[in-house]
């Protein structure tokens, strides 16, 4: 990718070894790339709230870790596109695990993940099939945006020359890879609790917070 035009910020000159499609220090002096930060917000406030719904319901430890690794790989893209510091780089490959072996084996993993879960809506839990597509959907589009923004990415900074800054953000690609991934991720946790309390006999219903955000809300088990 093309390397970020050469600015100075708060936190001086970049020593990652990675530098995003995000012009450096553009909208923020403490800010490296700020829509490749503040996007990652959604990696991070809704997993906390699905950590503490889910510990309020009385259901399993594993679902909480799973909420709460998500908002740890959140922390970590934050300090990391905030900086782009070498520090902070491992900061944010570590919980992602980033390398290319283990990229190639959590690859094959999320494969036997996704066509397990096509095997549970198609003949197991068939209602519940809205909640794993969508998020399976969302998660796919964020790693086309993401591909986009690394092999168009002088055109798409040569285009936020000549666009307004309001609709030049709609092209900073990889804040809405954090975005989309983020809450593909999310909303596979959801399915996963929503298929563990079916299982369980509870009544799990998607409902949404403020009518905006997705939340699973846990109705008593049923009576035999």
């Amino acid at each position: 990718m093309a390397p970020s035009i050469d600015r100075q910020g708060y936190w001086g000159r970049p020593t990652s070894t990675l530098d995003w499609c995000e012009e450096n220090y553009v909208v923020s002096f403490y800010i490296a790339e700020f829509w490749n930060t503040v996007s990652n917000l959604i990696m991070i406030l809704p997993p906390i709230y699905g950590a503490i719904q889910t510990f309020r319901d009385g259901l399993e430890s594993r679902y909480i870790c799973s909420f709460l690794g998500l908002a740890a790989v959140g922390v970590g893209s934050w300090c990391f596109h905030m900086t782009l510091l070498y520090e902070m780089q491992l900061l944010d490959e570590l919980p992602m695990i980033y390398s290319t072996c283990v990229f190639v084996m959590y690859g094959a993993l999320v494969a036997c993940l996704v066509l397990r879960s096509i095997f549970i809506v198609t003949w197991v839990y068939p209602w519940h099939k809205p909640l794993f597509y969508t998020s399976l959907a969302i998660f796919l589009l964020g790693f086309l945006l993401w591909n986009i923004d690394n092999i168009f990415c002088d055109s798409l900074r040569a285009s936020r020359q000549t666009l307004p800054p309001g609709v030049g953000v709609v092209t900073q690609f990889h804040a809405w890879w954090h975005i989309f991934t983020g809450l593909g991720s999310y909303l596979h946790i959801l399915f996963s609790l929503q298929i563990r309390s079916t299982y369980l006999k509870y009544r799990p219903k998607v409902k949404f917070l403020c009518g905006v955000w997705p939340t699973l809300h846990i109705e008593p088990q049923r009576t035999s």
